[in-house]
């Protein structure tokens, strides 16, 4: 076993958490594509594709094309955009996530610092929003996906490696390189099959809201699993509903015809 970073006692273990469908229900980039719609960055147009994505992320997840088609979209809107500009999103990108937040999710990152394990949300959204609710939301840090900054502006061009399967244990890596932490003592949550390099990494991964191939995964292997989100339970529920609904109304409507056809005619 690793020593601490100190070279002596136990070593360093933190927690690291995805952002979305993890410590939040949904997704965050569609309070960020609201708030650049309010603003006149995206059309409407844009901004109900958006909402498309988000609500099939939820009940499907992400996967590898959608990631990359996100990742290159939001570089070529931010081109040309002063830093300034999108920190200027801030309020209303967090009115949106705030009330999304499992509290679930925080009391785990909270009673992890507690025992003395940093908390860090691991994220392939942009490092400003990392770094932003990290501080809101009193985490040790924030790792997202880096953009290039040129004399106060965005180039849309990435900085460093995208913050998605992978990428986010390079991340990992480097913080716990940089603190001491040693990754197999340490702790992942995620929702998605794309997060298995980041819940491979450590020694104590733990599913959140698991999309279907992730959910298998965490079965076979005997992780921890955390059913938090309900909306495609009660989207089913729904349908269910208005099924029996439907049925019901043909029923009323054989029965209505039923009856004219036995009345007598004048």
């Amino acid at each position: 076993m690793a020593e601490g970073s100190n070279g002596t006692g136990p070593p360093r273990a933190a927690a690291f958490f995805d952002l979305d469908k993890t410590l939040m229900a949904g997704s965050s980039g569609i309070f960020f594509a609201r708030a650049a719609y309010e603003t006149g960055m995206i059309s409407r147009g844009r901004l109900a594709r958006d909402a498309y994505e988000n609500l099939r992320f939820r009940l499907r997840g992400s996967t590898d094309d959608r990631a990359d088609d996100v990742r290159k979209r939001v570089g070529r809107m931010i081109a040309g955009v002063r830093v300034r500009d999108l920190q200027r999103l801030s309020p209303r990108v967090l009115a949106g996530v705030l009330p999304r937040l499992y509290p679930q999710m925080l009391a785990r990152a909270y009673a992890h610092q507690d025992a003395g394990r940093p908390v860090y949300i691991l994220t392939a959204a942009s490092q400003e929003m990392a770094d932003l609710l990290a501080h809101v939301l009193a985490f040790d840090g924030g790792l997202g996906s880096r953009s290039e900054i040129v004399d106060g502006h965005y180039t849309g061009r990435p900085m460093g490696p995208f913050n998605y399967r992978e990428g986010k244990v390079l991340s990992m890596r480097e913080v716990a390189e940089r603190e001491g932490i040693d990754l197999a003592v340490s702790y992942a949550y995620s929702d998605s099959e794309s997060d298995l390099p980041m819940l491979r990494a450590v020694g104590h991964p733990v599913v959140v809201n698991p999309d279907p191939d992730l959910h298998r995964i965490a079965s076979q292997e005997g992780w921890e699993v955390l059913h938090l989100d309900r909306l495609g339970r009660r989207l089913k529920v729904l349908a269910a509903l208005g099924g029996v609904a439907a049925l019901g109304g043909l029923g009323r409507v054989a029965r209505e015809r039923a009856g004219e056809r036995m009345q007598p005619r004048a």
